[in-house]
């Protein structure tokens, strides 16, 4: 929802042709006005915006480090209908044809109108490159290398790729705790400690795409084999992972835990400890406290070095914030200069594992709005 000079601004446009464009909009009813902007000292701004009558959809396919979920949503973002908790084994040689046939057969039964859909959204973890939709986390003769290529060919509609934390952190700016934040970190907690970037209010890459890389700082004091390859990563003590592989470490000890008969139970291991914790389960409850300690340490770092308005905590983690938020603060008031780590406010996300779907759609809009409109 945005005023004519606004829109003007962010297209590099005149405001005379953008305003031509907004009133061939309204007669074709693509564009509603939404009510005047607030006052800035002159005259009040009509502001603008789709309509939400528009009847276009967007696929969404996030991939986590084991499971898929697909949705299929407006573009208002309210989903029609999805599926969640599929595995996937990104190590398999046969991951991306797996993912292919489960997104065929979701279009298949959901009897979804690929006309009607303007772009298919693509998250996963790894070295994602957004400019040239590669995941150069695999070799280059790897089907998973260009999955939106092949996802493209598959249904013919254009797709866009990026790494699932840069979408979670998108969700936060669009959707949820960074709205009011032109700088802010989002740490995506899930298997692994992903983190986004946001600057002047756009996601920050680096040189070659890949800033962020968060949970490979060498804080951890294990000499536990990370996925990377390395020892000492901050994601082998700091990720839902290492919560889970410390839990069953205590059940084979002989600790009692909830979490040994819900994950009998549930599809997946986060969602069993996860209600483990909201149970009262004293050895989850523990072991989401040992990740949150070092979690604040590695917090430290970022502040130190960025001093952020804010710090986000999403994803499938965020969940039980609750818990994790004293000892992320214990952390940061142990390892930060308090004249810095004062101005940086650390907060706990409403949109949990909703998040990187939400990011995913957000990033399909923001590609392809323009197929609409023009």
């Amino acid at each position: 929802m945005q005023p004519i000079a606004d829109i003007a601004h962010s297209l590099s446009l005149s405001i005379p042709s953008v305003t031509k464009k907004i009133n061939e909009l309204l007669l074709k009813n693509i564009v509603v006005e939404k009510g005047y902007a607030a006052s800035t000292g002159g005259r009040k701004a009509m502001q603008y915006m789709l309509s939400e009558d528009l009847n276009y959809t967007i696929i969404s396919i996030t991939i986590d480090q084991f499971y898929i979920a697909i949705a299929f949503s407006n573009l208002k973002g309210e989903i029609v209908s999805s599926l969640e908790n599929l595995p996937i084994d990104l190590k398999d040689a046969d991951a991306a044809n797996v993912l292919l046939k489960t997104a065929d057969r979701f279009v298949s039964t959901n009897n979804i109108d690929l006309k009607q859909v303007i772009g298919i959204g693509i998250s996963m973890p790894g070295f994602v490159n957004s400019e040239t939709g590669l995941n150069e986390s695999y070799n280059s003769d790897s089907p998973l290398y260009n999955v939106k290529e092949l996802i493209e060919q598959k249904f013919n509609v254009p797709a866009v790729i990026d790494n699932d934390s840069r979408c979670v952190a998108w969700a936060e700016k669009k959707f949820g705790n960074a709205q009011d934040s032109s700088h802010s970190l989002v740490i995506n907690l899930n298997w692994g400690v992903g983190l986004g970037i946001l600057i002047n209010d756009d996601i920050f890459k680096g040189t070659s795409g890949f800033a962020g890389e968060f949970s490979h700082i060498p804080l951890s004091d294990e000499l536990t084999l990370c996925s990377c390859g390395k020892r000492g990563c901050l994601e082998v003590e700091a990720s839902v992972s290492a919560a889970i592989r410390n839990i069953e470490k205590d059940i084979k000890n002989g600790e009692y835990s909830i979490y040994e008969k819900l994950v009998e139970e549930y599809d997946n291991k986060a969602e069993a400890l996860i209600e483990s914790v909201h149970i009262g389960d004293q050895i989850a409850i523990n072991n989401i406290g040992k990740i949150g300690y070092l979690l604040g340490k590695g917090i430290s770092t970022l502040i130190h070095i960025l001093n952020p308005n804010k710090i986000i905590i999403s994803g499938r983690g965020a969940e039980i914030g609750y818990i994790l938020a004293p000892h992320i603060q214990v952390a940061v008031n142990e390892y930060s200069i308090p004249k810095i780590s004062k101005k940086t406010s650390i907060e706990m996300s409403d949109l949990h594992k909703r998040a990187q779907q939400l990011g995913t759609s957000a990033l399909v809009i923001e590609k392809y709005i323009t197929n609409i409109i023009n």
